[in-house]
């Protein structure tokens, strides 16, 4: 029945693989957890599953007395997709990373799902939106929002620890977590501190740690 739209169907998988690809390919440039590769078949496959649904139940479907729901498969795509996003939001260090890529994802699996049911330039604009919004509003916050960091150090003067919280309310930081612990070290007793800190400058964390790197007996942990 639809021999004769092979050609825009494979039309329509090459376009929803190509858009999911120049979403992904921002995200690779950024070495995020999911680069092109995989938004390219999260978008092919979308439109995968998109076509099926329109076109792959037709013989099923010639009959007067039957009835189906094109968008029973492709609503299994917009849930379905949840497993892969899930797979790129981690928790490290008391942040949650990987929320953007998710959702970058769930919208590339909306892309192929437009492409697949031919709506073209509708997906393009999706496209362009996506991109827009993961590069200007990234930007803007950037500039305008709240940059976090961790910092990490361990010091055998006690004092030094009064002086760094001091620093940073000097520097109109804000600590959102602390935490210290005591370990022994020969005749003495080393505190390790753990600080998680929202400044409004991320200047300010270089300069943060350019002071705590002067104290002396502090050591700044690597982060890993």
């Amino acid at each position: 029945m639809y021999e004769g739209m092979t050609l825009e169907l494979v039309l329509r998988l090459l376009v929803a693989g190509l858009l999911g690809a120049v979403i992904g390919l921002d995200r690779a440039y950024r070495a995020k957890e999911a680069g092109f590769r995989t938004h390219f078949l999260v978008s092919l496959g979308s439109a995968l599953f998109m076509i099926i649904s329109q076109y792959g139940f037709a013989a099923v479907t010639e009959g007067v007395e039957s009835r189906f729901d094109p968008s029973r498969l492709a609503a299994q795509v917009v849930s379905g997709i949840g497993f892969i996003g899930a797979g790129t939001i981690i928790i490290h260090r008391q942040f949650v990373r990987g929320l953007t890529t998710a959702a970058g994802l769930w919208a590339t699996s909306g892309i192929g799902l437009a492409v697949g049911g031919g709506l073209y330039w509708l997906a393009v604009a999706a496209t362009a939106f996506t991109l827009l919004g993961l590069e200007l509003l990234g930007l803007i916050f950037k500039k305008t929002g709240i940059h976090s960091c961790y910092i990490k150090f361990s010091t055998t003067d006690k004092e030094n620890i009064r002086r760094i919280t001091e620093q940073i309310a000097d520097m109109s930081g804000h600590i959102s977590s602390y935490e210290a612990e005591e370990r022994p070290n020969g005749e003495k007793i080393s505190y390790i501190v753990a600080i998680i800190l929202r400044f409004k400058n991320p200047k300010e964390e270089i300069k943060l740690h350019q002071y705590i790197q002067a104290l002396p007996d502090v050591f700044i942990e690597k982060v890993e």
